[in-house]
């Protein structure tokens, strides 16, 4: 479809210049707009056209030969040209009736020009319609971006915004925002069943067009809807290279033509204007943010009296009760990519949205990579069932909004703001763990069980000298002689000791389980068949994973 800002086929045949003019075929395609008048002076013409352009030859130019006519119609057409007006008479009686045909079926629009009007006064008085007419539009385009910059000069809302938007396209329009999230609709003047159509054209754009959220392009597609061909616009709102969200359009009451993709171009502009206010205040408060939790979980008594002292602006107090969580972000994307997230500000902003429904205090901290969150619970309040119900609304978000791998690690509450330091390294340690046990992707450090110990800092030397001098040798003879003593060693365990059950998982004879056993015992010194000996080989299996 032509974009272009003109005059469309419809007006130019009531202009006095097409008077005695008619169209014979493409009624269908009156609607084409016009940007440009060209004249066939060569076969080769469209090779240099463009599209938009109205199109002026003879008969002669086109020859009597039936299947030229045809391809040069059909190439008219893919050419996106808004239409051709044909001297016919005196060099043809008409055209064939299979060319109209095809031009019928092409929505393509021919006009029978009057033999006895030269082309330059039919050229002259469309081009100065089509001049009027852009002067026109770029009278209201500037009077469309006047009206936004004020709106945004006297602190108006992205509702203003879109309100501008709608009253200039006169088409249902809706807003689609990730940051801040919220969706407008400006689709009462519809029936209640176009309606419902409308918001299932739009839901599907997200759900048959995953690919394409991220894009920063402008999409403008043909949707059948209700049983007709309706143009659809979606112009993108993107910020620092990132798609922020949506705005849609569709051409139900008038058709959607260069005026409204300019308007619509504008409001994305001036959004993401807005937008990057937003960022900026945020990223400026985040800074604050994370100064003020490393100086709460810092061993310096300044930072931490600095800290202290600005607890009133988060409605922190001395005596509350703080827990430490914290999110890790992995970058290898299970689904698909929100590029609007990439920075964490998506993310941020629903984690802020479930504290404050909730009525949980805390702070949200964006890192690279990772989100912090600081929890604050008075003395009264149920802490335990809060943060459960926190863990179940941070995992909604990961299965239901974003799908990308993640991270939760949770540390104890603790009493005093003091001991901050102590659930944000419990947090840590929770991460850790997670690595380590794989199967799981949300824990809480008082669950870890032996792996408190494990993932201790303290005695990593310690842990390490006890790796060596148990199944390091077993691993340096797996890498050797290619052999599987520590998969056999793993299964054991995993099995509980059954050997039946190990030969099945392996796929190994029995007797060759019980001869990768002995050889066990005879490289390591440890038999699994001695309990002390047994305890030994598990643990080292599990510092195994941690040091490696």
């Amino acid at each position: 479809m032509a974009r272009q800002n003109g005059v469309t086929i419809e007006d130019i045949l009531k202009m006095d210049c097409m008077k005695n003019c008619k169209l014979i075929a493409g009624y269908s395609g009156i609607k084409n707009v016009v940007s440009r008048v060209n004249i066939m002076a060569d076969p080769d013409i469209l090779n240099w056209v463009s599209e938009g352009e109205f199109l002026l030859t003879t008969a002669h130019a086109l020859t009597a030969d039936v299947e030229f006519q045809k391809k040069f119609i059909l190439s008219c057409s893919q050419k996106k040209l808004s239409g051709l007006g044909i001297k016919i008479y005196p060099y043809l009686e008409k055209l064939d009736d299979e060319v109209i045909e095809l031009a019928e079926n092409l929505s393509f629009p021919i006009i029978e020009l009057y033999y006895l009007t030269p082309f330059s006064e039919i050229m002259t008085p469309i081009f100065k319609e089509i001049f009027n007419k852009q002067t026109i539009l770029l009278q209201r385009l500037e009077k469309v971006h006047e009206d936004m910059m004020n709106i945004m000069l006297k602190g108006g809302s992205i509702e203003d915004i879109i309100n501008v938007v709608y009253e200039n396209v006169k088409n249902p329009v809706i807003l689609k925002l990730n940051y801040p999230e919220k969706t407008i609709f400006k689709i009462d003047m519809l029936e209640e069943n176009i309606r419902e159509k409308i918001k299932k054209n739009f839901d599907e754009f997200y759900l048959k067009s995953k690919e394409k959220i991220s894009e920063k392009r402008f999409y403008e597609t043909v949707e059948k809807i209700s049983g007709k061909n309706i143009t659809r616009m979606v112009m993108p709102i993107v910020v620092k290279e990132m798609v922020y969200g949506h705005i849609f359009s569709w051409a139900v009451i008038t058709p959607l033509g260069g005026f409204d993709l300019s308007v619509l171009e504008i409001a994305a502009t001036t959004m993401a204007v807005e937008i990057l206010k937003l960022l900026s205040l945020r990223e400026s408060e985040n800074v604050h943010k994370i100064e003020f939790v490393e100086d709460l979980c810092s061993t310096d008594e300044k930072r931490l009296a600095r800290a202290i002292s600005n607890l009133s602006i988060y409605n922190f107090k001395e005596d509350d009760f703080y827990c430490y969580l914290i999110i890790k972000i992995r970058r290898n994307y299970k689904k698909f990519d929100f590029n609007f997230i990439s920075d964490s500000v998506y993310l941020l902003n629903l984690l802020e949205d479930i504290l404050h429904k909730n009525n949980i205090n805390g702070i949200v901290v964006g890192k690279k990579d990772q989100i912090d969150i600081l929890l604050c619970f008075k003395k009264d309040e149920n802490f335990r069932k809060k943060i459960n119900f926190l863990k179940d609304e941070v995992l909604d978000i990961f299965n239901k909004k974003i799908f990308i791998e993640y991270m939760v690690g949770f540390g104890r509450c603790y009493k005093g703001v003091e001991n901050i330091k102590a659930s944000f390294k419990e947090a840590q340690k929770a991460i850790k763990a997670i690595d380590i046990l794989k199967e799981r992707n949300v824990v809480f450090y008082e669950n870890l069980g032996i792996y408190k110990l494990l993932c201790s800092d303290e005695i990593a030397d310690e842990l390490k000298d006890f790796y060596k001098t148990t199944i390091e040798a077993l691993e340096d003879y797996d890498r050797k002689k290619s052999t599987e003593f520590v998969k056999t060693l793993k299964a054991y365990f995993e099995c509980n000791g059954n050997l039946k059950k190990m030969s099945e998982v392996l796929y190994t004879h029995y007797n060759t389980i019980l001869y990768r056993l002995q050889r066990i015992k005879q490289i390591t010194g440890l038999d699994v068949e001695k309990e002390n000996d047994r305890i030994s080989l598990h643990l080292a299996l599990k510092i195994k994973d941690i040091i490696k």
